[in-house]
């Protein structure tokens, strides 16, 4: 006995036909063969559905149905249910379509659409800060010159295809669901040339490099993209561009490091300039010159932060900070005379000079005391 129509997709019977046309979806991807190979059962329930579906969406048959039920459509009855033929494959490509590819009457454009391209571009620090303009050869097709794209001899036009009748698609029935496949005459393209362009040989494009100007702004990072939309390869007979990428990496630097929008740079100073304190100067990216004092007693790897001298922010009219790491230098090569100098400043040194190395040896002691006492 078969289960009602309504009870079986999950709707009410005064349902419309909006929420009847999901109820079916969502079961028929729910049964659908192809996610549930092997399984008879779930075939079994896919094939109800349908005939659900197929006669409920019908406003005659629907009304037929609410009246003598299943016996409307028995012993050659009103518009009797023959299964699966070419009116599921229609219901099927109504709910389904857009994941077969389109409807009936859809051509491949999407296949004729230009490639994107990629264009790797090294820049220098300087020029990440400041931004600049910057000319590119980019090798990639055009469009033909003499066809303008159709691909098509001068005077002819294309035909279209008498294998898929212009759409670019074959569908077949297999059992009780159709494939679509791309044409194999067309390839999709829904027209034959039969007089192809001397010059393009029916492609409808060129290689053909072509120079760009590309605008980089201020402020940009390693790794950043810039899109020019419609700069890629020309599309296939007469098709849309593709667009082209450009990936920005920048170069190292001699001096700085750059950390988002701060900018580090280590400088060596003497000992003697860390101990007795000095200053020195230096440069920032914008040109400008700063000097920094180092005070007296200061010592490696104490940081200076010199605010906004860092990195633009990108589209901001805001920059980040640089920042000065000193690097004490321990003398080298020293002349007889100065080790006697600094032997005597060792003789008279007292604990208060180098407070770190004191306090840490005499830390060091007590815990070997410690472990020694155990």
């Amino acid at each position: 006995m078969k289960m009602d129509y309504y009870e079986l997709l999950g709707v009410a019977r005064d349902c419309d036909d909006k929420t009847l046309k999901l109820a079916f979806r969502k079961l028929a991807m729910q049964y659908h063969p192809d996610k549930n190979p092997g399984d008879t059962e779930a075939e079994r329930k896919f094939k109800e559905i349908g005939e659900a579906y197929e006669t409920l969406r019908d406003p005659q048959k629907r009304a037929a149905y609410d009246r003598f039920g299943h016996a409307a459509f028995e012993n050659g009855g009103f518009g009797a249910n023959t299964g699966f033929g070419g009116g599921f494959a229609d219901i099927f490509e109504d709910i389904f379509g857009g994941m077969m590819g389109g409807g009936r009457a859809r051509r491949a454009d999407a296949a004729m659409r230009g490639s994107d391209l990629s264009y790797n571009m090294e820049i220098t620090l300087e020029e990440a800060y400041h931004g600049k303009e910057a000319q590119i050869r980019v090798p990639s097709h055009q469009t033909c010159d003499i066809c303008h794209g159709s691909g098509a001899k001068k005077g002819s036009k294309p035909t279209e295809c008498k294998t898929c009748r212009g759409t670019g698609r074959i569908r077949t029935a297999q059992g009780f669901f159709t494939v679509e496949r791309t044409c194999p005459t067309c390839h999709g393209q829904g027209q034959i040339i039969e007089d192809p362009c001397s010059k393009c040989h029916g492609q409808g494009r060129l290689q053909k490099d072509k120079m760009l100007t590309v605008n980089i702004p201020a402020g940009v990072e390693d790794g950043t993209r810039i899109r020019l939309s419609g700069e890629g390869d020309s599309g296939l007979r007469g098709g849309p561009n593709g667009d082209l990428y450009i990936f920005l990496a920048i170069l190292p630097h001699e001096f700085f490091e750059r950390d988002g929008a701060n900018l580090f740079c280590r400088v060596p100073v003497s000992m003697t300039t860390a101990a007795l304190g000095g200053k020195f100067e230096v440069s920032s990216l914008d040109g400008s010159k700063t000097q920094v004092k180092v005070p007296e007693g200061t010592q490696n790897g104490k940081r200076f932060r010199l605010k906004d001298k860092g990195m633009p922010y990108l589209r901001r009219q805001q920059a980040g900070d640089m920042y000065i790491e000193l690097q004490v230098e321990t003398p080298q090569k020293l002349t007889r005379k100065q080790k006697e100098l600094l032997q005597e400043f060792e003789n008279i040194s007292v604990h208060e000079n180098s407070p770190q190395s004191h306090g840490f040896f005499a830390r060091m002691k007590e815990f070997l005391e410690t472990m020694g006492s155990k």
